[in-house]
């Protein structure tokens, strides 16, 4: 006999719909399954046989066949497990379900027949939901996840023996749901506090310039400076995720097999700091299956890399156009696939290979040249603020005062985005000052004749290039939106062209 079940392959961060077609044929024992299976799709027929056993059902006899269709596609992960064994039930008549086809399915099987969560739910909900399913059976601990989804009934099963008798009504189990809105209710008692950083004011206004346009920064400055310190309070200071930004997160993080069991949403920015020894695949994504990278990873939230020259250059190299399109495309023999990554970097780095300022290093010229000749110009054009930080003095560190908090910081970032996003509600594409175009400069960062003569002195004395000045317009936009200020001033453009001045001073 044949039978069919609905479930899904991940391609990316994107589920394609596969059909489950399972044929009882006679002959000898046989289990084969077809379709381009990887070895995990091939290895379930053990894992189906001990669930159906151990659930109290009978294992088939005779020939069995299993399509996964499209045979183009290919088929990864334990994830089929359970079609696979509701297929073999509904063709051997131990499953009697005349709506067996309005539902998606998906879930690893244990051997005694429970269910194991699986990665991947998310895109997989977004997908039936917008094929017009019915309803999504999945494992338990994947149930928050597929829920956010509205538009599609969730049910949470925890074994073979619960999901068949919910297909053929012997359980009626309310649909699984879940309250996005509490979800973004979360405290932030604990996380790290930009109250705690001593000193280092002209940091943490960077930061919050950086945060309110979503502007990339590089801090340069001797060890002991605060920078990873900084760097890692960013992410408390930025705007919440909407609820879109966090569906698009959590698809990546699913994929990844990164989301905890139970969670439904990531409701947090993301901040990745891979180690300097990461390789091109480990940061874009990739292998002979491409999958999402820390760039994807870090999407909506912060990308810190420490020790910034420390990175080989092909590695840094690879960053430049996902920092330009806010996605990367990886080409392998499997496939293309496209991933999101639009993040904000944030790179840390010595001035010197010694750790000293120049004027203090015992490195000589040629040395410090050439550790810093590591970051490349093109890749420093992408940068929005350089900035220098200097070793905190010791009335500073020693004051019994807090500084100011990450709370009234954020408040005045996410009044800076909301006027951002105002400005920009009519494109799609841009959603902060870091993201505008040239048609979006024209609009809405003209100058007055102040401010362009100080703009072109600038970029005439500091030899700055045409993406620079064009950074340069939007930090200064950014400030002038933290100010309120409709109009940029020659105030705004030229505290903007002294966070690009480092890299003349320095790199010349």
């Amino acid at each position: 006999m044949l039978a069919k079940v609905h479930s899904a392959a991940l391609h990316g961060i994107d589920a394609h719909p596969v059909e489950v077609e399972v044929h009882l044929g006679s002959g000898d024992l046989r289990f084969v399954i077809v379709g381009l299976p990887d070895a995990a799709v091939r290895e379930s027929q053990d894992r189906v046989r001990a669930a159906l056993t151990h659930s109290g059902f009978a294992v088939p006899q005779g020939h069995i066949t299993v399509n996964l269709a499209p045979a183009e596609l290919r088929k990864e992960g334990p994830s089929f497990d359970l079609p696979i064994a509701l297929g073999l039930l509904a063709a051997s008549d131990q499953l009697r379900a005349p709506g067996l086809a309005d539902f998606v399915m998906l879930g690893e099987l244990a051997l005694n027949g429970m269910l194991r969560p699986v990665r991947g739910v998310l895109p997989v909900a977004l997908r039936a939901a917008g094929d017009h399913r019915a309803a999504l059976i999945v494992p338990t601990g994947n149930a928050a996840e597929a829920a956010v989804v509205r538009d599609i009934k969730v049910y949470a099963v925890g074994s073979l023996r619960e999901a068949a008798d919910l297909l053929e009504g012997r359980i009626q189990p309310s649909p699984h749901t879940v309250d996005t809105h509490r979800l973004f209710d979360h405290s932030d008692d604990g996380a790290p506090d930009m109250a705690e950083v001593k000193g280092q004011e002209s940091a943490k206004r960077a930061l919050e310039i950086a945060a309110a346009g979503g502007h990339n920064l590089l801090l340069i400055g001797p060890p002991g400076t605060g920078k990873s310190m900084l760097a890692k309070r960013l992410p408390a200071i930025l705007p919440p995720l909407t609820l879109g930004e966090a569906l698009e997160t959590t698809r990546i993080h699913s994929v990844a097999g990164l989301l905890e069991t139970g969670h439904a949403l990531v409701t947090r920015r993301p901040f990745r700091s891979p180690h300097h020894t990461s390789s091109d695949a480990g940061l874009l994504g990739g292998n002979a299956q491409p999958s999402p990278g820390e760039i994807s990873l870090a999407h909506n939230g912060v990308l810190f890399l420490d020790e910034l020259p420390e990175f080989r250059r092909s590695v840094l190299e690879t960053l430049r156009q996902p920092l330009e399109d806010g996605r990367v495309t990886i080409s392998r023999a499997a496939g293309t696939m496209t991933f999101p990554a639009r993040f904000m970097l944030v790179a840390a780095m010595n001035p010197t290979p010694d750790g000293k300022m120049p004027t203090e290093s015992a490195s000589s010229p040629r040395d410090i040249q050439n550790y810093l000749g590591r970051i490349s110009g093109p890749l420093l054009d992408r940068i929005d603020l350089h900035l220098e930080l200097a070793p905190v003095k010791f009335r500073d560190l020693s004051a019994a005062a807090a500084g100011e908090s990450s709370e009234s910081i954020r408040d005045r970032v996410i009044a800076a985005r909301t006027r951002q996003l105002a400005r920009f509600r009519s494109s799609a594409s841009v959603v902060c000052n870091a993201h505008m175009g040239p048609r979006e400069l024209r609009a809405c960062c003209a100058l007055d004749a102040a401010a362009a003569g100080l703009l072109q002195a600038a970029m005439e004395e500091l030899r700055l290039s045409a993406r620079a000045h064009d950074r340069i317009l939007k930090v200064a936009r950014t400030i002038a939106d933290l100010a309120d200020a409709e109009n940029l001033s020659a105030d705004d453009v030229a505290e903007a062209v002294q966070y690009r001045s480092l890299d003349r001073q320095i790199w010349s």
